[in-house]
């Protein structure tokens, strides 16, 4: 593949209590011509996370039409699976609703966060509310430390989903730090999954640490995924990955360089590259990212030149 960057996009700088800072995990929504909303994650001034949204026009996506006045998503009550975030990380569109998942963060203690998965919806347009107070993918006897990030297809047979599974804790200088991969989930209705126990993107090696974020399409009866990874040893930031699957479930990995997107030189994103989410308009594809900071930065968009 060969991307061809079309700069930063839009990062919070304070329009709103909600708008302190970063514009994490973007998602994009198409509304209209070529106008699209962006959802993202931006953090107020006590670090908790809210689901915001800027419209923009792929035409000149640098000038923002419009920023959200007040959040999509708030953190939860004290207490619940939610009450230090709420994260957006998919959307879905199932006849006239709409389901955005959302990813629900809780400080620790002996470890620095726990998260799960919550769900919004929006019947006929109207505003998203959270279906449930709690979570609809958290913690089980069989995945004991947390699930995050998430991308979800909604097929004829019924819905698939790719989320994140934390497999465990380590220490690296002194620091306490997560191990996550990739796993598989299908469900009836997009709010009840059964989790059969497939890992659709497992480690790669001994130093990879994080997987995340997957961003998956269905082009010609092939899965295709983007999502980031990050290791220990030779690339301890985040870079975006691919890899492809015939039936959702057991997915090759391409080399490195297939994606055909890294870090520039200078500026916004020449330390990382990360979450990525891909979207088709008028025959081009799309990919939304962050760059440096897990989006502290903000977030851009490149297209896809070659394939």
């Amino acid at each position: 593949m060969k991307w061809r960057k079309l700069g930063l996009i839009y990062n919070a700088s304070g329009e709103n209590e909600s708008l302190a800072g970063y514009a994490a995990v973007p998602i994009a929504e198409h509304l209209h011509d070529d106008i699209f909303r962006i959802y993202f994650s931006s953090r107020d001034l006590q670090n908790r996370s809210f689901t915001n949204f800027v419209d923009v026009d792929l035409n000149a996506p640098s000038r923002v039409i419009r920023i959200s006045e007040s959040p999509v998503i708030s953190p939860g009550e004290l207490g619940a699976f939610d009450d230090s975030g709420s994260m957006a990380t998919w959307m879905t569109a199932f006849g006239d609703v709409r389901y955005l998942y959302y990813i629900g963060w809780n400080l620790g203690v002996t470890v620095p966060f726990r998260n799960s998965v919550g769900v919004c919806v929006s019947e006929k347009g109207g505003p998203f509310r959270k279906l449930y107070a709690g979570p609809i993918l958290d913690r089980t006897k069989e995945e004991p430390h947390f699930c995050a990030s998430c991308s979800v297809l909604r097929e004829d047979a019924g819905w698939k989903m790719w989320y994140l599974n934390c497999t465990g804790w380590f220490k690296d200088a002194g620091k306490t730090m997560h191990r996550y991969h990739l796993k598989y989930a299908e469900s009836n209705d997009g709010i009840n999954w059964s989790r059969p126990g497939i890992v659709s993107i497992d480690y790669e090696s001994e130093f990879e640490y994080a997987i995340s974020r997957p961003s998956v399409l269905k082009e010609g009866g092939i899965y295709k995924m983007w999502f980031s990874s990050r290791a220990t040893e030779s690339i301890p930031t985040y870079r975006i990955r691919y890899a492809e699957s015939a039936d959702g479930k057991t997915w090759m990995r391409k080399p490195v360089d297939f994606v055909g997107l890294d870090v520039s030189s200078s500026g916004w994103d020449s330390e990382m590259i990360c979450y990525p989410h891909v979207f088709d308009h008028k025959g081009n594809r799309y990919m939304l990212y962050n760059g440096n900071g897990y989006g502290r930065t903000g977030f851009g968009l490149a297209v896809l030149e070659e394939e």
